[in-house]
């Protein structure tokens, strides 16, 4: 063995490569700038394939850049020993390079042939684009449908705790209904008394000033109780069909009045208002009541804007505590200090309110929800606190062909109490 590998190294027998090219300068440089030039570009490139292979581990069928990076730098070194040998003949040590270079290509080759399938199977980049493209589109429709869930879900949310307070409200309206009627019915009892004490006692100044008072005090009480049958829908309503902009316009002399204002109130006034059917002297009464309100709240040279505009069933179908019916909405906007969420949401409950003793009863606003409600309509608060108040106030529109009857209160005798009797009056 070491005999044979003494002769296949031996290059005592052998002439340089470039005795063949008759040491013609031409030939053999044209042959080492090349040899060079492919051998540095061919070491080059394994180093390249090896950095890229090791960045991006995700690439399929890595171990295979690497064993072209073996077959390449192999390649360039033979083009190394091809200048080697135009001057020095180890044409034994090129050979052992070249059958090196062989066995390399060979199994490059051998592993490549089997890969070509896989290879083809990978998907191209257009089909990555197309891919990408189809599952960004998915995002989105998840997107857009998490998004109607959270909507749907805030909506929902929404409309129960509007339920809860419509509950709330119809039990509070019920309490109060019951006992404004059987207050009502007391009150009856005790200005008939006084009616009758005033016949019967002999008269001089002091009963006579003591009847006044008690009779005022009765007044007084009958007044609170018919905001709270307002309240529950239990006062009678003549309603009659209304132009709304007529009678806001009419009225506005009278709310300057109320506001202590100099100038009128900004009246912004929709072109060809529908009609609605209302009780005319109870919306004015409201009207008066809202323009109170907004007073209170503002500070001198507050602006007080009443607004008016048609609200479609299309549009109103879409709004909570809406009928999809054609209504007439009347907006009482102030620029006084507003309310916070929490207050608003309690600002129609009876005898709540955020004034000082003494100052109000708390049934104003109350008496508002009473008699939209009675009138089929629906009232609303926005307010944010340092931003004002605006007070919507939905009224059906006018349909000829359904004028609704007035609703009266509930006869006495239809309740219990402790007695039947009631005066028209105060009912």
């Amino acid at each position: 063995m070491l005999d044979f590998l003494g002769t296949f190294f031996d290059r005592s027998t052998l002439a340089p490569h470039g005795i063949c090219l008759l040491w013609r300068p031409e030939l053999i440089w044209t042959h080492v700038v090349s040899d060079l030039v492919i051998g540095l570009a061919y070491f080059s490139i394994p180093v390249a394939l090896g950095v890229f292979v090791t960045q991006r581990r995700d690439i399929a069928f890595g171990w295979m850049f690497w064993a072209f990076a073996l077959f390449i730098l192999a390649c360039g070194t033979t083009h190394f020993f091809a200048i080697w040998t135009l001057w020095v003949p180890d044409y034994g040590a090129e050979a052992l390079v070249k059958a090196a270079t062989a066995v390399v290509s060979v199994g490059t080759a051998a592993a490549l042939w089997p890969l070509l399938p896989k290879a083809l199977a990978l998907p191209s980049p257009e089909t990555l684009r197309q891919a990408n493209a189809d599952l960004r589109a998915r995002i989105a429709e998840r997107d857009a449908a998490l998004a109607a869930l959270r909507q749907a879900n805030a909506e929902r949310d929404r409309a129960e705790e509007m339920l809860r307070q419509t509950q709330k409200m119809e039990a509070i309206g019920e309490l109060t209904g019951g006992v404004a009627h059987d207050f009502n019915n007391l009150l009856g009892i005790v200005i008939a008394n006084l009616d009758r004490i005033a016949q019967v006692v002999p008269r001089d100044a002091k009963a006579d000033h003591a009847i006044a008072d008690a009779m005022t005090g009765a007044e007084r009480a009958a007044n609170l109780v018919q905001k709270m049958l307002a309240f529950a829908r239990r006062q009678p309503l003549h309603p009659t069909v209304i132009d709304a902009n007529r009678l806001i316009g009419d009225l506005s002399e009278l709310v300057r009045g109320a506001l202590h204002a100099i100038a009128q109130p900004r009246l912004e006034l929709a072109e060809d208002l529908w009609a609605v059917n209302a009780d005319t002297n109870q919306l004015e009464s409201v009207l008066l009541n809202l323009a109170v309100n907004a007073r209170d709240a503002m500070q001198p040279g507050g602006v007080l804007t009443i607004r008016t505009r048609n609200l479609p069933a299309a549009t109103a179908a879409g709004h909570a505590g809406l009928q999809p019916r054609d209504y007439v909405c009347i907006e009482v906007v102030d620029t006084g200090s507003g309310m916070s969420r929490e207050v608003a949401e309690r600002a129609f409950e009876p005898f709540f309110t955020t004034k000082a003793v003494g100052q109000g009863t708390g049934l104003g606003l109350s008496q508002v929800f009473g008699f939209v409600k009675q009138s089929d309509g629906h009232a609303e608060i926005e307010s944010r606190i340092g931003s004002g108040t605006v007070v919507r106030l939905y009224l059906p529109r006018h349909d000829p062909s359904r004028l609704p009857e007035p609703r009266l209160l509930p006869a006495a005798s239809e309740r219990s109490g402790p007695s039947a009797f009631s005066m028209p009056k105060f009912a």
